[in-house]
């Protein structure tokens, strides 16, 4: 069984009668979940659907491998699983690959699949952000947000910013650790890396979190402690996790703690910025806080609904783009450094690429990257869209409809159930990338004219598709390639012997275990 959802079934045994006589059903289904895992654990690892309980006690037994479980189902499927909770709680999803339907929910019938009041309920913590919203609010956040990511004196300010964190901050880093033989694990360094450079986008402060000494970052851990409970709200019965919560213990206690966290360190970067502003009497910063703040007025969004553009709103703008710049642009780092790295033609490839756009005189000797250094390197670009494809940063999402529908692959959706995109599945379904679906391929993104092939944003939906496609999608191009050609350029990597790399279970993907590597020098 289990062993944390045996401890999470534990806690509930002692209070649950007494204290919630309405939620006794769920402690019976807890408690024959159990029975069922210790019976049946030889039993393939299928949904079998039992007799009152659906399908719950197989997903519970394999949400340790959630990712692989659900490619495999999917891929033997045909591409749409149809999941049945138990019968009392109405926890029905259908699980979803199939492009046409990926298309018909997130383009042409958009407006019948917002993010609606479960969604919001489940990811609540990030509040009103641009993540949760949906309609003129949503569109109002997506319109503030976009004239401020292209605004040519940000894009300017994040190019110096990310420069400038590569020299100060990665090199050092890495040359302090590979002076001293140590083992690192790139996954904290890239974590460490994209939160300092996002808290400066988005306020214009350095945390200053990517330092040899590896102090420990508070905000950070908050950030990976709710995103854990996040996922945890996902395969557990509402009313389950509610009490969880009400009684103040497991995920449900550590995701308080980390709001918590993030509302006093959020709410004193506000206090900070607006000081710093007053004191200054002006607003030349170009940071987004400064920028927000300096315009921080109530907004219509159309409709005649207006919302204020008051302090709630910022600390959920910011907690939004945060995840956004921190979570996603690490993870994807994470998973391409592994790659490459256990793929040495490919790296040779990314070297020679590199090599044959820089002049000659720095071909043997360490040098930084920056946005337009990257322009031409094809092969790069292409390692991380497949890097992205095999390993999306988000590698699942899900939508409920507001009125019933009939998807294009022929099922039947209605109000009373969700839709599932496995993005990990996707990325390994041989009827959408082909028999070598499970390679690790950039040669599948060039075209014969040596340019990056283009694919359907529902077939390669790392960066979301129709409406809701991400806007920070060149950002992150840009600050990924610059990164990777710099490391691959100044640094060979070597893995720690039999260290496991495998997904961890949250809604970000990262790796369990950390990427622990030895660094050394390519150049003297």
């Amino acid at each position: 069984m289990n062993p944390r959802l045996f401890s999470f079934i534990l806690l509930l045994l002692p209070h649950q009668i007494m204290a919630f006589p309405f939620a006794f059903l769920d402690l019976i289904l807890a408690a024959i979940c159990y029975i069922s895992f210790s019976l049946f654990r030889q039993r393939h690892a299928e949904l079998y659907e039992w007799p009152f309980l659906g399908m719950l006690p197989s997903l519970a037994r394999n949400v340790e491998s959630i990712h692989e479980r659900c490619a495999e189902l999917l891929g033997e499927t045909g591409g749409t699983f149809l999941f049945k909770g138990p019968w009392f709680v109405n926890m029905y999803m259908l699980a979803t690959v199939d492009p046409s339907d990926i298309h018909h929910i997130m383009s042409s019938n958009f407006l019948n699949f917002p993010k609606g009041n479960e969604f919001r309920e489940i990811f609540q913590v990030l509040g009103d952000g641009i993540f949760n919203s949906d309609y003129e609010l949503w569109r109002t956040h997506r319109k503030i947000t976009n004239a401020l990511i292209n605004n040519q004196r940000f894009q300017k300010f994040l190019a110096r910013t990310t420069t400038e964190k590569l020299s100060k901050g990665l090199t050092p880093v890495l040359n302090h650790v590979a002076s001293k033989g140590l083992v690192v694990d790139m996954q904290d360094v890239f974590q460490r890396l994209t939160f300092d450079t996002t808290c400066m986008f988005v306020t214009g402060y350095d945390p200053g979190c990517l330092t040899v000494d590896f102090k420990d970052v508070p905000f950070a851990r908050a950030l990976d402690d709710a995103e854990e409970a996040i996922f945890a709200r996902h395969v557990v019965p509402k009313s389950l996790w509610k009490l969880q919560r009400w009684l103040g213990f497991g995920k449900e206690k550590k995701l308080k703690h980390a709001w918590e966290t993030l509302d006093d360190v959020i709410g004193d970067l506000i206090a900070r910025k607006r000081k710093d502003m007053s004191d200054q009497h002006d607003a030349t910063g170009v940071d987004l806080l400064t920028s927000l703040m300096a315009d921080q007025h109530d907004r219509s969004c159309g409709d005649g609904f207006k919302f204020k553009q008051d302090d709630k709103f910022l600390r959920d703008t910011i907690l939004n783009l945060m995840i956004a710049g921190r979570d996603t642009t690490s993870s994807s780092l994470t998973w391409f450094l592994w790659l490459v790295v256990t793929h040495p033609s490919i790296i040779k490839k990314i070297r020679d690429e590199i090599n044959a756009t820089i002049p000659e005189s720095d071909v043997q000797k360490p040098r930084d990257f920056k946005g337009e250094d990257t322009n031409k390197l094809v092969y790069l670009h292409a390692a991380f869209c497949e890097a992205l494809r095999l390993y999306p940063p988000v590698p699942f999402q899900h939508k409920a409809p507001i009125k019933p529908d009939i998807l294009p692959s022929g099922h039947r959706v209605d109000p009373t159930m969700k839709v599932l995109f496995s993005l990990y599945a996707m990325g390994r379904m041989y009827t959408i990338w082909g028999e070598d679906s499970c390679e690790f391929k950039p040669e599948r993104w060039i075209t014969d004219k040596n340019m990056i092939r283009h694919e359907p944003s529902y077939k390669f939906l790392s960066f979301n598709a129709g409406p809701r496609t991400c806007i920070g999608r060149q950002v992150a191009f840009t600050q990924m390639k610059a990164i990777g050609a710099m490391i691959l350029h100044n640094y060979n990597f070597e893995m720690v012997k039999d260290h496991v790399v495998e997904p961890n279970v949250s809604i970000i993907l990262y790796m369990k275990h950390g990427l622990k590597v030895r660094v050394t020098p390519r150049w003297p």
